[in-house]
């Protein structure tokens, strides 16, 4: 009887019936035995891996997203402080012009209090020394006449020149 499973000469690549139910037997114990124990654990090793790596990239968008809302809230709070801030600045510098204006007024006020003390002041002092350059018009006057003259000046002669 004829070995092999093809009429042709093929060499080592034509399979004998007997080679051929032995090789078939074999793979199916071997893919009973992958398909029952191996196949399962590696598969789901991969859904493992899988879930792993599906929830970190879901757990990263979680965060990316919460860091995104985080930094939104941040600059909104930073934006409210900085407009604070300027309205301070603006509020300070409406304040402190304010102040310059009411000293500014009431320095010229003080001035002006000042300056009308000393007119007053000035004045008094432009009476009185003038009331006490004329008591003393009359003495001037004489010495002055007696020097242009060369000759004393008596009271009487002064006294008729009053009275006339």
């Amino acid at each position: 009887m004829d070995d092999y499973l093809l009429p042709l000469d093929l060499g080592p690549l034509n399979p004998s019936r007997y080679g051929l139910i032995v090789a078939l037997v074999s793979f199916g114990i071997t893919y009973a035995v992958l398909s029952k124990r191996l196949l399962p654990r590696g598969a789901r090793t991969l859904e493992e891996r899988d879930a792993r790596i599906h929830g970190v990239s879901l757990q990263a968008e979680s965060l990316r997203e919460e860091a995104a809302a985080v930094r939104a809230e941040y600059e909104a709070e930073l934006a409210a402080a900085r407009h604070e801030a300027a309205r301070t600045r603006q509020h300070a510098h409406e304040q402190g012009v304010g102040l310059i204006m009411e000293a500014r007024a009431e320095g010229l006020r003080e001035r002006e209090r000042i300056l009308a003390a000393g007119a007053v002041q000035i004045e008094a002092e432009r009476i009185a020394a003038e009331a006490e350059l004329r008591s003393d018009v009359d003495t001037w006057a004489r010495e002055l006449a007696e020097r242009i003259l060369g000759e004393p000046i008596g009271v009487s002669a002064d006294r008729s020149r009053t009275t006339d």
